[in-house]
């Protein structure tokens, strides 16, 4: 839902930096890798309840994040690249809700409901986007079509940085964003539904054809 004017509001300072980066010779892979061992470091820092420095390195693992895909079209992007930033987007996501399980006890009903919701939500993405891609659906400009939602990625930075800020709130803070991924879970669901349940455009009617002796196969004529 911000995700939009998020990108209007940072995309020029994030491309100003990619095309320094670029002149550099950074790789985008270097600056995924990077960003990815940053969150990670987020994570182990939220675990051990250290949550300026958590704050501090989730911030960074976003910006890092904003960093590569601005990078890679100005380099050429891949598919690797693509596919390792989801695979590293993913896997930081999932481990900070597990390291605020381990540091707040009383949160870890709630971390269980927003891995769930995750597993749902991303079920139905990955699912989905090949899906329309496949019936002509364009995207805008990343590597995979991007289904949005009522809780995209900057709704998750923010929610994260909360967490961060309020460890006290933790599980207050966790059951209202679970209640937003389960919502933007069955948005995408009730996308996937109505889409995939209209005819693809330019597909042919595939109903058999019933056979006269004019359209038989020669060796099938009596």
């Amino acid at each position: 839902m911000l995700d939009a004017p998020a990108r209007r509001a940072l995309g020029p300072g994030l491309d100003a930096a990619a095309a320094g980066l670029d002149r550099l010779g950074v790789r985008p892979l270097a600056v995924t890798g990077l960003g990815w061992l940053v969150g990670l470091a987020a994570c182990v820092a939220v675990a051990t309840s250290h949550w300026w420095t958590a704050l501090v390195l989730w911030l960074a693992n976003r910006l890092l994040d904003g960093l590569d895909g601005p990078l890679a079209r100005r380099r050429g992007a891949t598919d690797l690249g693509g596919y390792l930033d989801l695979l590293a987007d993913f896997s930081v996501y999932g481990g900070f809700v597990l390291a605020v399980g381990v540091a707040v006890p009383e949160a870890r009903l709630a971390c269980l409901l927003l891995l769930l919701t995750y597993y749902v939500s991303g079920t139905a993405f990955l699912t989905l986007a090949p899906l329309l891609e496949k019936r002509g659906a364009r995207g805008d400009g990343r590597s995979v079509l991007f289904v949005g939602g009522l809780a995209e990625g900057t709704e998750t930075v923010l929610a994260y940085a909360v967490l961060c800020l309020l460890p006290g709130h933790a599980e207050t803070v966790l059951w209202v964003f679970a209640a937003m991924v389960a919502l933007t879970a069955l948005q995408r669901i009730a996308l996937g539904v109505r889409s995939l349940g209209e005819r693809s455009p330019g597909i042919q009617d595939r109903r058999p054809l019933r056979t006269t002796p004019e359209t038989r196969p020669a060796e099938e004529t009596p």
